[in-house]
């Protein structure tokens, strides 16, 4: 994979993202092969919003109860190598932990050959992978169709944030500028900023951010995935830097400028982008040019859910794609947008509000498995989730709040 061009690297990522549910543990075993060859792959959900916490693509007959041990063994990022007895025999495996914001840890195990032994490059790359295909599958699972200001958005900032690192990362290891030492140096370099960012649940929001300030994180955040090919990137800094931003504001324009240009390099044939932000009046305009094919898709520009980004807060996004010319991207985002208040009950996603329901009407888990038509395993994976969500310890403070006023919107 690491000969592959940007395109075609990001295409992969992206072909991951735009999966609809049946489909995310097919398409992401297909981009692990071209870094691990492997006979199949089973995820084990920490946060269950599903029939079953088990996810299988390739191999029959794994259990839920083959994959527990895995969650002792396996720490968040820090893939494990091992023997684990899957579908009744033993097998070599390359585990995966990943634990998404607000959630608890899932876990995918890789079935591989028994003499394989990926090196500390390839399990770092799948553990990027494996991160970009659950946080699609959490955004998924827990409403993907909603819009706006909600816990989908963080969800796809983060996923974004993977496929930038990794862009950066295939660049470095394309350049032909570094020696090997100075490639693993540089990578490590680019590597334990994302890692931070991910471990603190994405980008912290500031109440305020002056104009200069907000753009000029953006400008560390584009930088990487420039810096070592032969892209020219433009950065035209706002007028006046010193213009009071609500954080809500800046963070969703740095969102929707960088999903602009990753979805801009996923075309290929770009050399050179622009990007700007203006403040006039009451609104910041972003605008992301580029030279590329101007082959922009509706659904490169989904993927990033570039328009939800902006419709809570009141904002538009234009796409001008001009093919043999370039695209051109403009978000307008009211500066007097603020965010809407968040109820205890929010950090919920649907199916654990249903459970919760039932909690509130005084029911078991085995009466709340009958009543939603789910296992009771299942049952106790929404408790523990709902438990951790709302900070409280016990099944009868959860219900007083679900008692409670109810839940936004």
């Amino acid at each position: 994979m690491a000969d592959e061009s940007w395109s075609g690297a990001m295409s992969a990522v992206l072909d991951v993202l735009r999966a609809p549910f049946d489909e995310i543990l097919p398409r992401l075993s297909r981009v692990l092969a071209t870094v691990l060859p492997h006979d199949g792959l089973a995820l084990l959900a920490g946060d269950c919003v599903l029939m079953s916490p088990l996810l299988i693509h390739g191999i029959d007959e794994v259990t839920a109860d083959e994959m527990e041990p895995l969650l002792g063994w396996v720490d968040v990022r820090t893939p494990w190598l091992g023997r684990l007895r899957m579908g009744g025999e033993p097998r070599q495996v390359l585990a995966v932990a990943v634990k998404p914001p607000e959630s608890r840890s899932g876990m995918v195990a890789i079935v591989i050959g028994d003499d394989a032994q990926p090196s500390p490059a390839a399990r770092d790359l799948v553990q990027q992978l494996v991160e970009v295909a659950v946080l699609h599958l959490t955004d998924v699972v827990t409403g993907a169709e909603r819009v706006g200001v909600s816990p989908a958005v963080p969800d796809t900032d983060l996923a974004d944030a993977h496929a930038a690192t990794l862009t950066a990362l295939l660049g470095v290891l394309r350049s032909r500028r570094l020696d090997d030492a100075s490639a693993r140096r540089t990578a490590i370099e680019l590597a334990v900023p994302a890692l931070i960012e991910t471990r603190n649940g994405g980008e912290r929001e500031a109440g305020e951010e002056s104009a200069g300030e907000a753009f000029g994180i953006l400008t560390d955040k584009l930088s990487l995935l420039t810096r070592y090919d032969d892209i020219a990137l433009d950065l035209a800094a706002p007028e006046p830097p010193g213009r009071l931003l609500p954080g809500v504001v800046a963070r969703a324009a740095r969102s929707v400028a960088r999903g602009a240009v990753l979805a801009m390099l996923q075309q290929g044939g770009v050399s050179r982008i622009r990007v700007s932000w203006q403040v006039a009046d009451l609104v910041l305009r972003v605008t992301v040019r580029d030279d590329g094919p101007g082959t922009i898709t509706a659904d490169a520009l989904s993927v990033h859910r570039l328009r939800d980004r902006l419709a809570g807060l009141g904002g538009v996004l234009h796409a001008d794609p001009v093919p043999g010319w370039g695209t051109t991207i403009v978000a307008s985002v009211p500066i007097a947008a603020v965010e809407p208040p968040a109820a205890p009950l929010d950090a919920l996603n649907p199916r654990e509000h249903d459970v919760l329901d039932e909690l509130a009407l005084g029911h078991r888990n085995r009466v709340i498995a009958e009543r939603l038509g789910i296992s009771e395993n299942t049952v106790k994976f929404h408790v523990a989730n709902i438990l951790s969500k709302l900070g409280v310890t016990t099944r009868g403070e959860a219900a007083a709040l679900a008692r409670g006023p109810r839940r936004a919107g």
